[in-house]
């Protein structure tokens, strides 16, 4: 009985420690870790939160840009920081949850980061030459289905979203595509406006441009419900694909171990900002819709990631591309 109430005891004083720690937190600088280069949407994303949370609590929030391995440093340098709240990363589904899969990460995306918000997300798109002789998805599987691989499709590289969409697809409707992977955009539309490859698939936000100019056009987007910057555009569910929905999902996340109070703190100022006009606007520019939620859904959106990409990248046999 004593070593229970001393047990006890040590539980309640911890946690009354956690409640003290918060209340007078933040103290000093957050440093918020974004793994990729400036410039591209994910530095984007961490800087509209980041600024947006400096201005509206007077905390300091710092975005420290950690590229590598195709986010996999940064986000390895987030998952071993202290667990005090003075580290959080902002994460991307790409990085947190692929990358591992794929064997390019040495981090666990459950085991390793206490999930604090999800942010924003962006589907994918398929997408053709304004040209193209494929008018429709119904013409897009009904070619696959007669003719396996002949359709050859483009993605921005092994092992990306729009990769992962591509096959998440094939999957679910039984044909085979050539996948046809770049090093990027830049090389991959030129190849499609080209004819050289019949179809790509790109988040929306990369696409965008091309849609608006004409020189691409939308098949269907992979998410359960339609772009509010591509409305006229049709899902693959719509369409009949069941369970075909692929995202780039944002979200801020801390190391293992980062005390309840300060997460349900920073919780709480993250889901404020993102419920702004002027930051659901500037996510919006950049091809992003704000999201927001409880930690608790963020954590079960990762974990029930794991499962869903492990299958469809086992079963594609995707290898990493070194």
């Amino acid at each position: 009985m004593r070593i229970a109430y001393k047990a006890v005891a040590g539980l309640a004083l911890s946690a009354l420690a956690s409640v003290a720690h918060a209340q007078h937190y933040p103290d000093k600088a957050i440093r918020m870790i974004v793994p990729f280069p400036p410039g591209g949407g994910t530095d984007v994303v961490a800087r509209v939160v980041a600024a947006k949370l400096s201005e509206t609590t007077g905390w300091t929030v710092v975005p420290e840009n950690k590229p590598g391995s195709g986010g996999s440093v940064g986000l390895g340098l987030a998952g071993k920081a202290k667990p005090d709240g003075y580290t959080i990363v902002l994460a991307q589904n790409a990085n947190m949850v692929i990358n591992p899969i794929l064997g390019k990460a040495n981090y666990d995306p459950i085991a390793d980061f206490t999930p604090i918000a999800l942010t924003a997300s962006a589907p994918q798109v398929m997408v053709v030459a304004k040209d193209s002789p494929i008018k429709s998805v119904k013409d897009l599987l009904s070619t696959a289905k007669d003719k396996p691989n002949a359709i050859k499709f483009a993605t921005p590289g092994v092992g990306t979203s729009s990769h992962l969409a591509g096959e998440l697809l094939q999957q679910r409707t039984a044909v085979k595509f050539l996948h046809v992977p770049y090093k990027g955009t830049g090389q991959a539309v030129p190849d499609l406006l080209g004819g050289r490859v019949d179809v790509y698939v790109a988040s929306v936000p990369s696409a965008m441009a091309h849609i608006k100019e004409g020189t691409m056009r939308p098949l269907a987007i992979f998410a359960k419900a339609r772009s509010a910057d591509l409305p006229e555009v049709p899902t693959f569910e719509e369409l009949g694909v069941k369970d075909s929905e692929a995202v780039t999902w944002w979200g801020v996340a801390a190391p293992a171990g980062t005390p309840d109070a300060i997460v349900t703190r920073l919780n709480t100022e993250i889901n404020k900002i993102l419920q702004m006009p002027d930051t659901k606007e500037k996510l919006r520019m950049a091809g992003a819709e704000a999201i927001g939620g409880t930690a608790q859904e963020f954590a079960a959106l990762i974990k029930s990631d794991v499962p869903k990409w492990t299958a469809v990248i086992k079963t594609a046999d995707v290898k990493a591309d070194d």
